[in-house]
Parts: structure tokens; C-alpha cells; sequence
């Protein structure tokens, strides 16, 4: 209670003091009451009685003797008084005797019955471990610190074969395997000495018929009261089957299903294995891929083609017998041989030419002989280098496909400088559709001039890529890219659009002199597109230049022997007025005659030609070939373009032989639309 509370909890029992005090008669048993009612109250301190005597002594005649009833003197009051202080003592004595007897009975009371429950839990205690200890799924051991073992359960016994004398013969520290981890022993000597209190480790024993049991061990240390190391408590739990089941596992997942080889997971394992080996060891790594294996495929099945790889993956287990030597299925047609040792760099060319030897005996398959061949990318050095195994995997898989872009059953030694132009060119692979989104690309414009007056005729139309990291790159480095992604199609709509968008810029501002031609070069992948025509004529139309100033150029190679179909579309453009060209012509071994059924109303000589005439006096063959084409052009109604003119004395000399036009750095390099303007306002020349 709170002061206050407690205030009011006295409060009655005073004014029932001050009454008893005057009461007529005057009986002071009422007071024997009070006693018990502050004992009620747990006023139980020593000095609580002895201070509750003195306040009414002092007080209680003071405050309350002649108020209440005058006709009392102070001699009665204090009698009186005295008389109600006894009552109050006896009443608050007995009701504390009482209240201590209780509190002991039910204090004696709660002893039995925490003994009680003591002693039941204990034994209900003993008899789980009982239960626990016998029918436990677990093996269960109890040894000494000396490692006597001293009692096992069922379980265990089980697991050791079934014989309990066979465990119970050995100590702990007999139970020793040649596959125990070092760290086993260490534990089990700290926890028996007392510095550990327990260990968990992954230990194998072997059984009384000596077949190997693989366990989950834990060991606890168990110490008497006064916390002394007594005994050591084993707890077992059989993973053989697990860890069966986890190699069976390993296995499929780092073996090929289908020839038995290790596949790319363990291959890269053992790589970087032997990447990570600092003690002067050098590696060799053959990467092959059956050439031409998808024509298997298509023509015999699957079926078939599975059979071949394993009778390939039979051959190659047998190159690949050595130490250190492995041979793994990296994943479809592609094997992977590895060598180490301290002599690969002639070991990895014999490894290769063991494969390629192997590979040359056919194979014979449903009733067919089969010839096998293979390309292979070789990568050899030092083990302790600062490549990766995903990049030496690279440059293999590079020089691999060097390899097959040779012609196929050979290998290749890697290079660094071909590595990087290889990973340089899939590096612009993949960016090529982001570039043209990011508007990279532009055009450079070289001028057309004819050679009888020197004034400018038109211009060629030559993209350019501004490349964040390489710098402005030539069509060379990137449209053969363009070419075998076929992002070729957008690409060339983008030129066509700009060009001819430029042509019609020129025109208005020239309007006097006629429209400039403007060359725009066609790749063989736009041929085939089926909307060719659709697209030049819908870029013709919107930007309203007229056909007859547009100029498609084809190189000479795209259309030998060119049927029908694919010339329909450029006869379809001709037809309206666009010109078209006869790129690099003498670079290719097209029948001259095939030039009466070709739609094509320009002829443009190779720069090989021009090249013959930058000596002095100018080579006489060159010039007889020069002329032969040019007076059979003319003799077809075909205009000549000459590319690569350097020197006045080369224009001069095409000049003569009757070419009409021609371009090169004599006139000017490719550039800005707006170096073609300057040019139109004086001669070229």
C-alpha cells in the first residue's frame, strides 16, 4: 500500500480504539481484534507491535480522553487505556502465533511435495534415458577418459555388426582409419584432457567383417558435480548409404551420361587444379570438335550420332593414358584433352596428333563406314600463370575454331595477337545492335568525277562506326559482322535513308546543275531480303529524289552465277531508273558473257588495276586488260568507274584508255557531305 492507502486502512481501527475507549460498559475485548487485524495487514515487524503500543499509550487518552465523555477522569481514561492496550497485544501475539504455524505447515507441506516431485522426476528422468539410451535411432556410447568403453546401445551395436564383444574390445583410440582427418585425434585428445567439452566430425571405422561404417560423430565431455572430466559420451548416426548415395551423385553430376567422360564441371575442377599448382608444372589442353557431326545428325539421327560420340570418346581415352593426362566431353561434339607435366610443350603436340590419328580409322555405324574429322585449338604454358581456366578455355575454344576456318581435320597452336582480334570482333558482334540504337554509325561521303572535264558527278556512300572504346572503325572491321548477324538489313535501310536524304539536300542547293548520283553499296544478304525493292522505293518517295539519281552498287562476287529469282529485284529497280553498279569487277571469275543478263549500267573497275599503273612506265598488261574492259563495257552501253586513283598520271591514263569516271585519294578521301558542296564549286582537281 501507499501511504495513503495505508492511512486509510488504520483509520477504523483507531476510531474503534476511541470508541471502546468510552464505551458504557467498558468491555476492552473489541481490542483483541485489532491486534489480529493488523497481523491481517502483515504488520509483522519486530518493532511493529511494540510501536503501535507506544502511539496509543501516548496518544490515544491525549487526543480522545475527555472529548468523548467529560464525566471520565484522566486516571479511568489511562486505566482504561492500559487495559485495551493488553487486549490489543494478546490479539496481535496470537494472531502472529497463528499465522507462523500456518506459514510452517505449508512451508513443510511444499518440502515433501518438492521431494516428492524431485524424486519422481528423477526417476521419470532415469527412465527416458533408459528408453532413450536403448531405443535410440542413433548409436549411443559411454566411455572413460582412459577410452575404456564401458556401455553401448542396441543401435550401435548394430551398426558395428551386431556383436557387442567386438566393440567393447577396443578402446577409443584403437578405432583408428587410414581416411581419419588429423583434426579427429587433436579433438579427441583436447576433450579428454579437459580443454574441449565436445567435437563433431565425419569419421569412418571399420566393422568386424571389415567392411567400412562412415559416421556423423559427436563426443561430449561429462563431468562429476564439482565439474572434474569423468566420462566421454559418443553419439553416432550411420551416413554410409548417404554418403554412397552423395558419390553416386558426384559422379553423374560431373560425368557425361552418355560416354562415361568427365564432363565440363569436373574437367574445370581439375583445371583450375592444376592452374592453381605453383611448382613449375606446365599444362597442355587439346579443345576438338567433330567436323561436320550435324550432317550426321541430319542425315542418320540422333541415334546414330549418340553411338558415334561414344565410339569418339573410346578413341580418346585410349590418346590419353599417361599421368596426368584426362580427356572429358565438354558438352555436345566438343572434347577436351589435358596434359600436365614439366614437358608438355612437345607432349600436347603428340596428345593432338595421337587424337587426329585415332579419328582417321572410320568408324563403322548401321552398315556404314563413317570418316571422322576434327579440329582441334591447342593451349599450352606454365601452370602457375596469371590466366583463368574460363580464359584458357577461351583461347582454346578460339584456336579451335581457327582450326576449322582452315579446312578442318588439323590443330592450331593459340595466339595471343589472333585471341584478341577474335575476342576484339565478338566484342563488336555484340555490340552492333546497340550502336545502331545509339546512333554511332555515320557516313562519309568520296566523290565520283569524271575523268574527261575533272567536275564531280556524285559520291559514294561509305558508313563509318564511332566506336566508344576503338575509335572510328572502316566497313571493313565491321560489315562482314553486320553481315553474319544479319543486322546487315537494318544497317543498309539506315545508309540508303541518310544517303539518299543527303542526295535531295545537295539538289536543292545545286538545283542548277542537275542532281548529284549518289552511290550506295548493297550487301548479298540485302538481295536476298524480300523487301528490297518495297523499302528503296518507299525511301525514294518520301524523300523525293528522283530514281535515276540513286546508284545501288553489287560486288561482283554476289552475283556469279545468280539465277533469275535473285536478279528479278534488281531488274525491278532498274526498270524504274536506279542504276546499278558492278562492284570490284575483275576480282571474281565471272563469264563475261553473263554481263548481256545482268541489269547492272555501270562497271567498277578493282583498285588491283589502278595499282599496276603507279609504276613507271605503267605495266603494258594491265593497260591491255583495262582497255578490253573498258571497250567491252562501252560496247554493252556500260559506264566505267575506276576505284583507287592516287596520281594525276593514273586519272591521266584512265582518262585515255575512254573511262568515265573514277574516285580515289587524287580527288579527295572520304569525308563530310559538306567537303562534296565545296568540291561542286570548283574543279576537282
Amino acid at each position: 500500500m501507499t501511504r495513503q492507502e495505508f492511512e486509510r486502512h488504520l483509520l477504523p481501527l483507531a476510531r474503534r480504539l476511541n470508541e471502546l475507549l468510552h464505551a458504557r460498559p467498558f468491555d476492552p475485548a473489541p481490542a483483541h481484534q485489532v491486534g489480529e487485524a493488523l497481523v491481517a495487514a502483515h504488520c509483522t515487524d519486530p518493532d511493529a507491535l511494540s510501536s503501535t503500543l507506544g502511539v496509543i499509550d501516548s496518544y490515544l487518552v491525549l487526543y480522545c480522553g475527555r472529548s468523548g465523555s467529560p464525566e471520565l477522569s484522566t486516571e479511568d481514561s489511562r486505566a482504561r487505556c492500559a487495559r485495551m492496550q493488553h487486549a490489543l497485544a494478546g490479539g496481535f501475539t496470537l494472531a502472529l502465533r497463528e499465522r507462523t504455524l500456518t506459514e510452517q505447515e505449508a512451508i513443510a507441506r511444499s518440502a515433501l511435495a518438492a521431494r516428492s516431485q524431485a524424486e519422481h522426476a528423477l526417476h521419470a528422468t532415469e527412465a527416458r534415458f533408459r528408453a532413450v539410451f536403448k531405443d535410440a535411432a542413433i548409436g549411443i556410447g559411454i566411455a572413460d577418459l582412459d577410452g575404456n568403453i564401458l556401455e553401448v546401445n542396441d543401435t550401435l551395436t548394430r551398426m558395428f555388426g551386431g556383436l557387442e564383444h567386438h566393440v567393447r574390445s577396443h578402446k577409443v583410440h584403437e578405432w583408428v582409419h587410414p581416411e581419419d582427418s588429423p583434426q579427429v585425434w587433436k579433438y579427441y585428445n583436447e576433450l579428454v584432457r579437459g580443454e574441449r567439452e565436445h567435437y563433431h566430425v565425419e569419421k569412418p571405422y571399420f566393422r568386424n567383417d571389415g567392411t567400412v561404417l562412415w559416421t556423423n560423430l559427436t563426443v561430449s565431455l561429462l563431468r562429476d558435480s564439482e565439474g572434474r572430466p569423468e566420462y566421454q559420451l559418443a553419439l553416432m548416426e550411420d551416413t554410409t548409404e548417404r554418403r554412397l548415395l552423395n558419390l553416386r551423385l558426384r559422379y553423374e553430376a560431373t560425368h557425361d551420361a552418355l560416354t562415361g567422360l568427365p564432363n565440363r564441371t569436373l574437367f574445370f575442377e581439375r583445371l583450375e587444379k592444376t592452374l592453381a599448382a605453383k611448382n613449375g608444372t606446365r599444362f597442355g589442353l587439346c579443345y576438338l570438335d567433330l567436323d561436320g557431326f550435324k550432317a550426321i545428325n541430319d542425315s542418320l539421327g540422333h541415334a546414330a550420332g549418340d553411338r558415334l560420340l561414344v565410339e569418339v570418346a573410346d578413341r580418346l581415352q585410349s590418346c590419353a593414358t599417361a599421368p596426368g593426362e584426362m580427356v572429358a566431353r565438354l558438352g555436345g561434339d566438343e572434347f577436351v584433352a589435358l596434359t600436365t607435366g614439366p614437358h608438355t610443350e612437345d607432349e600436347v603436340d603428340e596428345l593432338a596428333c595421337r587424337i587426329l590419328g585415332v579419328l582417321a580409322t572410320p568408324i563403322r555405324l548401321d552398315g556404314r563406314e563413317l570418316t571422322v574429322r576434327g579440329s582441334i585449338g591447342v593451349v599450352e604454358g606454365p601452370a602457375a600463370g596469371a590466366r583463368t581456366a574460363a580464359e584458357v578455355l577461351r583461347s582454346a575454344d578460339i584456336t579451335m575454331y581457327r582450326a576449322k576456318s582452315a579446312g578442318g581435320n588439323r590443330f592450331e597452336l593459340a595466339d595471343a595477337e589472333a585471341d584478341a582480334r577474335a575476342i576484339t570482333r565478338h566484342g563488336l558482334t555484340t555490340a552492333l545492335p546497340a550502336a545502331l540504337d545509339r546512333g554511332e554509325f555515320f557516313i562519309e561521303y568520296q566523290p565520283l568525277v569524271h575523268l574527261g572535264d575533272g567536275s564531280v558527278h556524285g559520291a559514294e556512300a561509305l558508313v563509318r562506326w564511332c566506336h566508344p572504346q576503338h575509335g572510328v572503325l572502316g566497313p571493313d572491321r565491321f560489315i562482314p559482322l553486320a553481315e553474319h548477324t544479319g543486322l546487315i538489313v537494318p544497317l543498309g535501310r539506315w545508309v540508303l535513308e541518310e544517303s539518299v536524304r543527303q542526295a535531295n539536300f545537295w539538289k536543292e542547293r545545286h538545283s542548277d546543275g542537275g542532281p548529284l548520283r549518289i552511290n550506295v553499296n548493297l550487301s548479298p544478304t540485302q538481295l536476298h531480303h524480300p523487301r528490297l525493292v518495297a523499302e528503296t522505293v518507299d525511301v525514294l518517295e518520301r524523300s523525293g529524289l528522283e530514281p535515276g539519281a540513286l546508284c545501288l552498287e553489287v560486288t561482283e562476287s554476289a552475283l556469279i552465277g545468280a539465277d533469275d529469282d535473285l536478279l528479278k529485284p534488281l531488274r525491278q529497280l532498274a526498270e524504274m531508273g536506279v542504276d546499278i553498279a558492278l562492284d570490284d569487277f575483275g576480282t571474281g571469275y565471272s563469264n563475261l558473257a553473263n554481263l548481256r543478263r545482268l541489269p547492272v549500267s555501270v562497271l567498277k573497275l578493282d583498285r588491283s588495276f589502278t595499282q599496276g599503273m603507279q609504276q613507271h612506265p605503267a605495266d603494258p598488261v594491265d593497260l591491255k586488260i583495262v582497255e578490253g574492259i573498258v571497250s567491252l563495257a562501252h560496247s554493252l552501253g556500260l559506264a566505267v568507274t575506276v576505284e583507287g586513283v592516287e596520281t594525276g598520271a593514273q586519272a591521266e591514263q584512265l582518262r585515255q584508255l575512254g573511262c568515265d569516271t573514277a574516285q580515289g585519294w587524287y580527288y579527295a578521301r572520304p569525308g563530310a557531305p559538306d567537303r562534296i558542296h565545296a568540291l561542286l564549286l570548283a574543279d576537282a582537281v
